[in-house]
């Protein structure tokens, strides 16, 4: 579906950017990818990775907060890809006006400057933190959530479409768990600590993302909420994992840090579908009144929520072993 189309993506220089090019490259033949981002230096750095790929591949310096910009970039585009919020929990708890003018406002601009441009669809990156958020961040990746999903009533039927695809922290990625173990491991520490021994975490690769965003462009009708099932794991045993037999002081849950990632609430069961490899959570008001649910789901039960903590699939130490080898070497 993206042969000869023009995608833009925001936040299109970091992780999930350099994969969704790569994976777009590999099985599409698009028109055109246009990177959008504020920071020049990493626009030239990703212009020299993909210097065989410039004839598809533009860069247009930006700020979501910016909506006359974004307007701009977005003039002939079929497909967005939101990917760009202030992401660090300590961050936006100590800036918090900064994260609500990126995250929230900056939706706001791209869904303004999506419905003028004509764009047909737009997905927008959540993650497990605006379900029953406890940080700022999680609160303002809930009401950017909002935003998207009640975009569609401004659309119209024939208008431009937007979903949201929902997942927690990628394995690997900056911020994460794995990256703070494995500097203590390079500089010959003993011990990895772990701030509860109860927590737990879904295991999702970036490659995983992507096809997610990818199943969300091709199925989405408007204010739906895509999600991965992927397995569960114990931080106790990521750490046994990256350095077997090593002391795991408990240390204490940190701020805006919850034991467990939920992905899909308990008053959200009313209206998602499971499928064979993800969950739709489809929006509470239906617009049109054609809207059709898609084939090959089924209701989940009554009071069902897809936590990290009572997930039916759980990787063991080996596996992790073996995941940390396959999907980081892919980062």
């Amino acid at each position: 579906m993206l042969n000869g189309k023009t995608i833009l993506v925001t936040g299109g220089t970091g992780s999930f950017g350099h994969h969704f090019v790569d994976y777009v490259l590999k099985h599409y033949k698009p028109k055109k990818i246009i990177i959008y981002s504020r920071d020049e230096f990493k626009q030239f750095i990703m212009d020299q990775d993909y210097k065989d790929h410039r004839d598809v591949l533009r860069y247009f310096i930006g700020d979501v907060r910016d909506e006359a910009r974004l307007e701009m970039a977005m003039q002939g585009v079929d497909y967005v890809i939101h990917a760009a919020a202030l992401k660090q929990v300590p961050a936006c708890e100590y800036n918090p006006n900064e994260a609500i003018k990126t995250n929230v406002n900056g939706a706001t601009n791209v869904i303004n400057a999506s419905l003028r441009t004509g764009v047909k669809k737009v997905v927008a990156l959540s993650t497990d933190k605006a379900v029953n958020p406890i940080n700022l961040y999680g609160g303002t990746k809930l009401v950017s959530d909002k935003l998207f999903c009640a975009a569609n009533a401004y659309g119209g039927k024939e208008g431009t479409r937007f979903s949201v695809v929902r997942y927690g922290n990628v394995a690997g990625s900056r911020g994460s768990v794995i990256p703070l173990f494995q500097s203590i491991i390079d500089k010959g520490g003993k011990e990895l600590p772990v701030t509860d021994y109860r927590m737990t975490r879904f295991w999702i690769s970036l490659e995983q993302g992507v096809e997610l965003v990818i199943k969300a462009l091709e199925e989405s009708q408007g204010g739906e909420t895509f999600i991965s099932k992927i397995p569960s794991f114990k931080i106790t045993d990521l750490a046994e994992a990256m350095l077997p037999g090593c002391e795991k002081p408990e240390v204490g849950i940190r701020e805006g840090e919850k034991l467990h990632e939920i992905m899909i609430t308990r008053e959200d069961s009313l209206h998602t579908y499971e499928y064979e490899k993800h969950y739709i959570i489809y929006p509470h008001y239906n617009w049109w009144e054609d809207r059709d649910i898609v084939p090959g789901g089924k209701l989940v039960a009554p009071e069902f929520e897809y936590s990290s903590g009572t997930n039916t699939e759980w990787l063991s130490v080996e596996e992790l072993r073996e995941k940390l080898k396959t999907d980081l070497d892919n980062h």
